[in-house]
């Protein structure tokens, strides 16, 4: 997973997996086919053992409590160095030439939960009138959505997370 998530899917060969993880070519076809199905098991693998985000959102006593500590901790995460960097999820989205269908329905249901979950907290404080409730927050919780996107790929090319952190207090203090 490690590998992949620092090299990427096209930059990874056969024989670097093979070293990793100190298995023979033949245990490894025999495992998982081929190196798309070893990728595809390694990012269901990082979705299990990643730390869910989302509970922080779900578990929120109010919307902006909620994104702060949800933001706080995926900012940490992103920026985290002795990770490869950037989000395992988010790097396959960006770097993968040619994605098969299983692979963009990983990727795109990734997304969706996350937004659904920004979404639902954003409703319950429309709901109890902690946000106006004209707000529209299908288009919030897009936003929210492409804010924790960029947080990953920018985590890869600016080390200050303090911009980062700038940014989002703007947009929370602005909801």
């Amino acid at each position: 997973m490690l590998l992949f998530w620092k090299k990427g899917y096209e930059a990874t060969s056969i024989p670097d997996l093979l070293q990793v993880m100190g298995i023979s070519r033949s245990s490894l076809y025999d495992t998982f086919s081929d190196k798309q199905a070893l990728y595809l098991a390694a990012l269901e693998h990082y979705k299990k053992v990643s730390f869910n985000k989302q509970v922080i959102l779900e578990r929120a006593s109010n919307v902006r409590a909620g994104l702060r500590q949800y933001f706080e901790h995926h900012i940490a995460t992103a920026y985290d160095t002795s990770l490869p960097g950037g989000c395992f999820v988010t790097n396959a989205a960006t770097t993968l030439e040619s994605p098969d269908e299983k692979l963009n329905e990983l990727i795109k249901t990734s997304f969706l939960n996350l937004e659904q979950a920004f979404y639902e907290l954003l409703e319950k404080g429309r709901q109890s009138g902690e946000l106006d409730k004209n707000t529209d927050v299908k288009a919030l919780s897009y936003l929210l959505l492409h804010l924790h996107q960029s947080i990953n790929v920018m985590a890869k090319v600016d080390p200050d997370q303090q911009r980062a952190k700038d940014m989002i207090k703007i947009v929370i203090e602005g909801i």
